[in-house]
């Protein structure tokens, strides 16, 4: 049951991550269709993700009330259309509506998705069923890269979100029919903002909470740009862009796989300061020599190895917060992770525009640097039995 379950949940956590994250190696051809300059489509990313942080903390509680697994069946659903009315968008302004939306009934998946796995799966084995999960959920980002890339280069942009709309109705027709068998709990007296004040007044839950959130602004901030930054340094074809970034989703799903395993063996704060080295490395490299090509995709590979070993470490720890309001309590992870990034970007996007690509991946490299100490000296740490 629990291998059947995490494939379905990972089909529609890889949909919505595909559709998520596909923007960032098409930027620049949704930019010349809409006459702006690059760094100005990426409101399309921050248009995204602010909506998907914070409709996480209205999907959490809903979920708690009304049971995970309905609210993600019908919110599926409306998100397979905001993804299709992106293809007929007819200016940036339309765009960033369309992409508004998506993010809004995108939300719902990835948060009641993890609440669902703390539900039924034990702690100890609780890293390594997360870690899968989001290992398959962040692959469809790094697949959406060279899928997107190469649909853009030789058809339209448009082409892309057209595709992904058809993936979404499976995912959401998918769920609805084989997602029946997975238990959805209800909690008619669940509350809305109670749960939320309990869990950001503990200091053990707040810590963790912000840990994520800077996790979301340096490693998503700097993601967000990766398509820009190799348009303008190498000018390779939308085609060759994705095929790079996908090193990101390649070495997100083999941290999936690898980060439980770690856990047991090293503990977490080790997995989560081993993360960030990782993406701290990354923002380093291209610093240091990101015009050279070598340099520049064992950078891409570090940024996704060291954000899910990061990411799981942080999510399985906040899965044991609340065990009566997980939905609140991952809703919180999400929006965290999700509008860190969409402040990230933006104040990337500025940055870029004011001193340049070098001196952004310093300054989010320094930023790293800083969330990696203050993650160090503020996390416990605590192994966890290795799974059978």
């Amino acid at each position: 049951m629990e291998r059947k379950f995490l494939l379905i949940l990972g089909l529609a956590g890889f949909t919505v991550m595909a559709d998520n994250w596909v923007v960032s190696p098409i930027l620049p051809a949704i930019s010349d269709s809409f006459n702006v300059a690059t760094i100005q489509a990426g409101i399309l990313i921050t248009s995204y993700m602010i909506p998907f942080g914070l409709f996480q903390l209205v999907f959490g509680p809903l979920a708690d009330r009304f049971g995970k697994r309905q609210v993600i069946n019908t919110v599926m659903f409306f998100f397979v259309v905001s993804t299709a009315l992106c293809s007929v968008a007819n200016s940036l302004i339309d765009m960033a509506i369309y992409r508004a939306l998506a993010g809004v009934f995108a939300a719902a998946v990835m948060p009641i998705s993890l609440a669902l796995i703390g539900d039924l799966v034990p702690m100890d084995e609780r890293q390594s069923a997360i870690g899968t999960f989001m290992g398959i959920s962040f692959f469809g980002q790094g697949l959406s890269m060279a899928f997107g890339g190469t649909v853009a280069y030789l058809f339209s942009w448009r082409g892309v979100f057209v595709s992904y709309s058809v993936l979404a109705l499976i995912s959401a027709v998918t769920l609805f029919y084989a997602g029946r068998a997975i238990p959805s709990t209800k909690n008619p007296n669940s509350k809305f903002v109670a749960p939320y004040l309990r869990l950001i007044s503990q200091w053990h839950s707040l810590k963790t909470y912000l840990i994520i959130l800077f996790q979301g602004i340096f490693i998503v901030g700097t993601f967000s740009y990766l398509g820009a930054y190799i348009k303008e340094t190498y000018n390779y074809n939308l085609m060759f862009i994705g095929l790079i970034m996908t090193g990101f989703g390649l070495f997100v799903l083999i941290g999936g796989r690898i980060s439980g395993k770690l856990a047991a063996r090293l503990g977490r704060r080790m997995v989560l300061t081993a993360g960030l080295t990782s993406a701290f490395s990354a923002d380093l490299l291209l610093y240091l020599n990101g015009s050279n090509l070598i340099i520049l995709i064992i950078s891409v590979c570090l940024l996704g190895l060291g954000f899910m070993l990061a990411h799981s470490t942080l999510t399985t720890i906040a899965t044991g917060f609340a065990p009566q309001a997980r939905g609140a309590a991952m809703s919180i992870v999400a929006f965290c992770f999700m509008g860190g990034g969409g402040i990230g970007t933006a104040i990337g996007g500025q940055y870029i525009q004011s001193v340049g690509f070098s001196q952004f991946f310093l300054t989010y490299c320094l930023g790293l640097l800083l969330l990696l100490t203050a993650a160090y000296i503020l996390m416990e740490q605590k192994k966890v039995t290795s799974p059978n």
